[in-house]
């Protein structure tokens, strides 16, 4: 029997209203225990954030972009959290299937739509590679699939109190499908052509490890990304945590936004309160809230500040890559769909470049997002969104001067789409409103190392090695998050919310 959290857990305070906070609220709901969240934000998402841009004649209606997720995979696991308090996915989110759900560009010139439907995609293969690869496809997606159903249960939507918990036969078929060899090689084994094998290996990067060195049980990503299916919703991913918020608010949990946790009182092994001030007012009187048990979702560094210590590891942790993002409004006509991943000709010393040596990529690959290709409300009339994301070194690898460099990074990269036939903002070169994100913004949001992806899925914080849901010593904590298993993305911080309920409701 997995740990739990001993009694009273009557009321729960949950520290961070991102989307591992409000699933976790929504499953302690479900429950029958009393909630409050938490959120030093003004509004709820965390990672999932929203930002408001207005420029020009447009100051009365601006561009409402996400600075987090660009799309939605694995929509029953928001179904799931809304069903604990009686709810419907349909009732509070109109999401929008993306059809392809990536258009890929490669330096050749070439091009190939990703499409989730099989036949779709196989016909795609077909056409622009070849029909030796059409059936490697076949085959990719059947071995992608079973994967996926082995580890789901066993190794994701799980708590792990100790690494003898996953041994049993789901080790052995995960062994036996070849999950402990590398991405990169077991994709090889499918595919012939390289510009499929980037398509379904690139998302280790999310992962925080290339894909030559990557589990190849991390092709689970490319499952969700590539057969699950990719959806985005109206209003923006924006309105994935709005809409798990308001769900809870419904069901009675208590929100307290725009403050921030400052320390825990303890006693007796517990934590017995929460002092809190209004964010960005540090020597302000703050207030005292009673618990009964806490969960925090803040990046790792930050929850264990909170608590006074660091687990030990034998492993120093190791941080994912970050990124650099432009987010551009500019006049319409770009012609470009949701996604467009540019990939440079350069691949395996990319990954070197970003995380071996702390250097900005030479020939960069660049996902491209235009929410406003499905979202045309999202922008002025007459404008769209582009969003242009870069993986890039974090901070602990390389320091650098982004206020200095941001500006001419973001100059070079457009100049790098342009020379692949990617305009933005027009002949002219015109752009409305604008906005940079860089790894030390990241940084200064509280995120380790300056990385939106957390701890990197290395073997020794992957499954049951990764920071654990449970602090030795702390009774009645649990942590959830994308730093905390199972790890990185919107479906696994799902279910880490899922997970650490369990923690306390059993």
């Amino acid at each position: 029997m997995t740990r739990t959290v001993q009694s009273p857990t009557d009321h729960v305070v949950v520290v961070g209203a991102g989307l591992a906070g409000l699933a976790t609220a929504l499953h302690l709901l479900g429950a029958g225990r009393r909630v409050t969240i938490v959120e030093r934000d003004a509004t709820p998402g965390g990672r999932a954030g929203r930002l408001d841009l207005h420029g020009g004649q447009h100051a009365d209606r601006g561009f409402r972009l996400d600075t987090g997720p660009t799309v939605i995979t694995m929509p029953e696991l928001i179904e799931e959290a809304l069903a604990a308090v009686g709810e419907k996915l349909g009732d509070r989110l109109e999401l929008v299937d993306l059809h392809p759900a990536y258009h890929a560009r490669f330096a050749d010139g070439s091009a190939i739509d990703v499409h989730t439907d099989p036949g779709a995609m196989e016909q795609e293969i077909r056409e622009k590679v070849s029909a030796s690869d059409a059936e490697g496809y076949r085959r990719l997606r059947a071995w992608l699939t079973e994967l996926y159903q082995v580890q789901m249960a066993t190794f994701i939507d799980a708590n792990f109190d100790s690494p003898l918990d996953v041994l049993g036969p789901d080790l052995a078929r995960l062994g036996a499908l070849g999950g402990f060899g590398r991405l990169g090689a077991r994709i090889a084994k499918f595919l012939d052509d390289e510009r499929l094998r980037r398509i379904f290996s690139f998302q280790a990067l999310y992962a925080g490890v290339p894909p030559a060195k990557a589990l190849a049980a991390y092709a689970v990503i490319a499952y969700m990304d590539t057969i699950a299916g990719v959806s985005f919703p109206k209003g923006g991913v924006r309105a994935l945590p709005q809409a798990l918020a308001d769900a809870a608010a419904d069901a009675g949990a208590e929100f307290r936004y725009g403050t921030t946790v400052t320390g825990l009182e303890r006693s007796g092994g517990r934590v017995r309160a929460l002092r809190t001030v209004p964010t960005g007012e540090p020597t302000a009187d703050g207030d005292r809230l009673a618990a009964d048990a806490v969960v925090l979702t803040c990046d790792l560094p930050v929850s264990y500040g909170l608590l006074g210590r660091t687990p030990r590891r034998v492993v120093p942790m190791r941080w994912s890559p970050s990124a650099f993002v432009w987010h551009a409004g500019v006049p319409a006509g770009t012609g470009l769909g949701h996604h467009t991943i540019s990939f440079g000709d350069a691949w395996a010393g990319t990954f070197d470049e970003i995380i071996t040596e702390g250097r900005l990529m030479s020939d960069p690959s660049l996902l491209v997002t235009h929410p406003t290709a499905t979202d045309p409300s999202l922008a002025p009339e007459g404008h769209e969104l582009v969003s242009v994301l870069a993986p890039a070194p974090n901070t602990d690898k390389a320091p650098l001067d982004w206020e200095r460099i941001g500006p001419r990074y973001r100059d070079e990269l457009r100049g790098v789409l342009a020379g692949r036939g990617i305009e933005l903002g027009g002949a002219g070169g015109e752009v409305t409103v604008e906005h940079l994100i860089t790894p030390d913004d990241w940084g200064r949001l509280g995120l380790a190392a300056g990385t939106p992806f957390s701890a990197a899925h290395t073997f020794a914080q992957t499954g049951p090695f990764r920071a654990g849901n449970l602090v030795r010593g702390e009774g009645n904590v649990v942590l959830a998050g994308s730093g905390t298993t199972p790890g990185v993305g919107v479906p696994t911080v799902l279910v880490s919310g899922k997970l650490a309920a369990a923690r306390i409701t059993g």
